[in-house]
């Protein structure tokens, strides 16, 4: 078996250490702020439909409280579907460049997707590409390949995306079924993310941003207000159901403010600092403390301590405004050996443990059954519960 390119290397590289690369356009300044004219919400935007709850005029001052969504899992219906509002493949690759994006899902219905993702359990790595709007659908799409995933134990799970928006609510639940299954969210060169998407790309564990980011003010396509005090009262509540989403799940609230007040006509394209500082690119806050907790039982607090000081020198080291691909990922491979990295006791939480586990794939030899397989690889014996998803590690 070939080494594993570069570029899926470094994409892997970039997981791990919670960086992504973001360059500004010729003669852009990071912090320059832009906005685009858009054509209006039918191909995307941010679309709330959901009924809201409008407290009475002498109770507009008072926020009721936001209920978080019940977890556990739910009945899920698998009657094969086509897609009919965007288009999804499934590949075990993440260098797309060279190995494209793999075969389009024609039908989602269980057997089809076992049968697209057996392929990716050997490597328990998988790549979902999706391009279109987020509404019912992809909610459903992304709960019945979450739930395959996880009985094939691929725990390493990159979700491709390119939309430019769809249903706010229905955006906010798929999020929040990505941010209980461990997935990156890769807004890759000549995608974008714009409007409900940011609530897809807030719940990843890990965020690799190369595409463009924007969004804009939550159209009420169900309202019945007759005056603008009506129609601000339910986007204030829809407003309160947003804020509660991005809290729980990471990111900075103030991205709900900044929608407000972005005519839905209009893109407020966010800019490298600001994806930074409203924790819409790298690691996920929320995940973070998470795994800390994680990685201090498991690993103890000394692998914990170098695995942060590990991150802050690739940062100060390594990572440079216009510094090639290849120039970062040697720097990054050369720079953890500093670190005691890979960590004998945790070799698969140890920072960059996807090139040992690339390398050991490689050179390991394959069973004649495995190769002839035409169903695919093996099932993993690995399952999500105890995955070390070190595509998504805390630093």
């Amino acid at each position: 078996m070939l080494p594993i390119p570069l570029k899926t290397c470094l994409f892997l590289l970039g997981a791990v250490l919670l960086v992504a690369c973001q360059a500004p356009a010729p003669g852009e300044d990071a912090l320059t702020v832009r906005t685009e004219e858009v054509e209006g919400p039918a191909e995307g935007g941010a679309v709330s439909m959901a009924p809201v709850e409008v407290p009475g005029e002498e109770a507009e001052a008072v926020t009721p409280p936001v209920a978080e969504p019940e977890p556990g899992p739910r009945e899920l219906d698998w009657t094969p579907t086509v897609l009919e509002e965007g288009s999804a493949s499934i590949s075990c690759e993440l260098d797309y460049s060279a190995a494209g994006d793999g075969e389009e899902l024609e039908v989602v219905g269980r057997e089809e997707l076992v049968e697209a993702m057996a392929p990716c359990a050997e490597r328990r790595v998988m790549r979902l590409r999706y391009e279109g709007r987020l509404t019912a659908e992809f909610t459903g799409l992304m709960e019945r390949i979450i739930a395959v995933a996880d009985e094939l134990g691929i725990d390493k799970r990159v979700l491709d995306i390119d939309s430019a928006g769809g249903q706010v609510e229905d955006s906010m639940e798929a999020g929040d079924l990505i941010a209980e299954s461990g997935w990156t969210i890769w807004v890759r060169e000549g995608s974008d993310c714009h409007s409900s998407c940011v609530f897809i790309l807030s719940a990843g564990d890990t965020r690799l941003i190369a595409g463009r980011v924007g969004i804009h003010r939550i159209i009420r396509m169900s309202s019945t207000a007759t005056t603008r005090r009506e129609l601000n009262a339910e986007l204030r509540a829809v407003h309160d159901r947003v804020r509660s989403y991005l809290e729980r799940n990471g990111a900075a609230v103030a991205i709900a403010d900044m929608m407000m007040v972005v005519p839905n006509r209009s893109l407020r394209m966010l800019t490298v600092d600001e994806l930074q500082r409203y924790g819409l690119d790298g690691v996920n806050p929320a995940q973070d403390d998470l795994d800390r907790l994680r990685l201090m039982r498991k690993c103890g607090e000394d692998f914990v301590r170098r695995r942060d000081s590990f991150v802050r020198a690739f940062d100060n080291r390594c990572k440079a405004s216009g510094t090639d691909l290849e120039t970062l990922s040697e720097c990054g491979l050369e720079l953890r050996a500093d670190y005691g990295f890979p960590d004998e006791t945790c070799p698969a939480e140890s920072p960059l443990s996807e090139f040992d586990l690339a390398a050991a794939f490689a050179m390991s030899p394959r069973p004649a059954s495995a190769q002839d397989d035409a169903s695919g690889s093996p099932v993993s014996e690995a399952t999500s519960g105890d995955a070390s998803q070190s595509m998504n590690p805390p630093d």
